[in-house]
């Protein structure tokens, strides 16, 4: 099956470099190119392209003002000069699948890196992987850091339930219903909530359940 690619970069001699390390595999097609953002939303939402080579420095709207947009017609593999890590946590959380810095990678790497850009995995440059391991230990922190900090509120399972349901816009009378307790039951389950949270209104329960 032949992989279609659009091709996105500002400069006219980096897109024809492209074009011709893809030309040299047969399961390669060039279905377009585009020198900005805002024509390679249009020619990714156009044609569907299996993979999108996507550059950030461009005129008029650059990569990552339009990442997530087009990663909903084609699969993005970011192909730039920039090796900022935060550039690169903003392109990965925007939805690419693909990361490769200019002069760190060649052409049989760019081809294979396509390829699995196209079979739904993903492919990184040594910096972008580094960065993508941070990201996740980041996050893994963060999630610990707010269930210790749930724990340390010393709600009970039933109360957890009754404030989950409340964090859902449910009323006192639709928790009742749905966890098959009486209205007086939520109401107390709610006050002993409160006091744990040192809130005093649903809404900055909430907040300082969900923060």
């Amino acid at each position: 099956m032949t992989v279609g690619v659009l091709v996105v970069d500002d400069n006219p001699i980096v897109r024809s470099a492209l074009r011709g390390i893809l030309d040299t595999d047969d399961g390669f097609d060039v279905l377009a190119e585009a020198a900005n953002g805002r024509e390679a939303l249009h020619a990714a939402r156009r044609l569907r392209p299996t993979v999108t080579l996507l550059d950030h420095r461009m005129p008029i709207a650059d990569g990552l003002s339009v990442l997530n947009a087009i990663a909903q017609h084609t699969a993005v593999l970011v192909l730039t000069s920039d090796d900022d890590p935060v550039l690169i946590a903003g392109m990965l959380h925007q939805g690419a699948r693909g990361y490769l810095v200019h002069g760190e990678f060649d052409p049989p790497e760019l081809l294979r890196a396509v390829r699995e850009v196209a079979g739904g995995r993903g492919w990184l440059s040594p910096g972008a992987a580094s960065v993508a391991a941070s990201m996740v230990r980041d996050q893994a922190s963060r999630q610990h850091a707010r269930v210790r900090a749930r724990t340390g509120f010393g709600l009970t399972d039933r109360e957890e339930d009754v404030l989950n349901l409340l964090c859902e816009g449910l009323t006192n009378a639709s928790i009742a219903h749905r966890l098959r307790l009486t209205e007086k039951t939520v109401k107390n389950h709610l006050n002993h909530v409160f006091a744990k949270l040192q809130v005093r209104t649903r809404t900055e329960a909430v907040v300082r359940w969900t923060s």
